[in-house]
């Protein structure tokens, strides 16, 4: 855990391509602010103007290309300044942040799926984040397939949701692999099942983070 001080919880949202997410985020929100808690609610890339405008470039560059070293680069870019703008003094103010991906995200999809090594991904982490970890992260898992219906059925497909099924069956890999690694801070969702299925895996998750804060 971070060595940081932190008097707020740190929630990180995670998941492929139509994973439900999104969807969920605002039950998960809901579960906090009904029992008493104040909440931020943010999402990387993003949650600044810089980060926001780094998260355009990376998803919708259309008439450039993006090196993948750059594409890493960009995303910590990002990361640093959300984490000293928004997340840390949240934190420190007491608040539940809630993050809709964050540094999982990167060892899936430019780790995993773009095949750049932990190694370096690491070398960014420990400068950026300085021992900043989340303290809880739901993982939203679901076949590829399903996934990529799903998010192309809600907007057309951005610079990501354009890739192979290859690609995104490396991500997938990668976020198991992290789950598998770190059973008790990160936690999968079977989100292939109905809303309401996965509504009750989170209650028995948030209930019992509810029942420690």
């Amino acid at each position: 855990m971070t060595s940081k001080k932190n008097t707020g919880f740190f929630i990180t949202l995670e998941g492929g391509e139509g994973a439900g997410k999104s969807t969920n985020l605002e039950y998960i929100q809901n579960k906090f602010i009904d029992t008493g808690h104040e909440v931020l609610v943010t999402r990387e890339p993003g949650g600044t103007k810089v980060g926001e405008n780094i998260r355009e470039l990376l998803l919708h560059a259309r008439d450039q290309s993006i090196s993948d070293d750059t594409e890493l680069i960009l995303m910590f870019a990002a990361r640093m300044q959300h984490l000293n703008e928004i997340i840390e003094p949240a934190l420190l103010r007491g608040k539940i942040v809630i993050c809709d991906r964050f540094t999982d995200a990167t060892f899936a999809y430019q780790g995993g799926g773009r095949g750049i090594p932990d190694e370096r991904i690491n070398i960014l982490k420990q400068w950026v984040q300085q021992g900043r970890e989340p303290d809880l992260t739901l993982l939203f898992d679901l076949p590829i397939e399903q996934g990529l219906e799903r998010a192309n059925n809600r907007s057309s497909p951005d610079r990501f949701e354009k890739e192979t099924l290859v690609f995104f069956e490396r991500v997938r890999k990668k976020y198991l692999d992290i789950a598998e690694r770190e059973p008790n801070r990160v936690k999968v969702i079977d989100s292939a099942k109905t809303s309401d299925n996965v509504h009750k895996q989170l209650d028995i998750i948030l209930d019992n983070v509810l029942d420690r804060l």
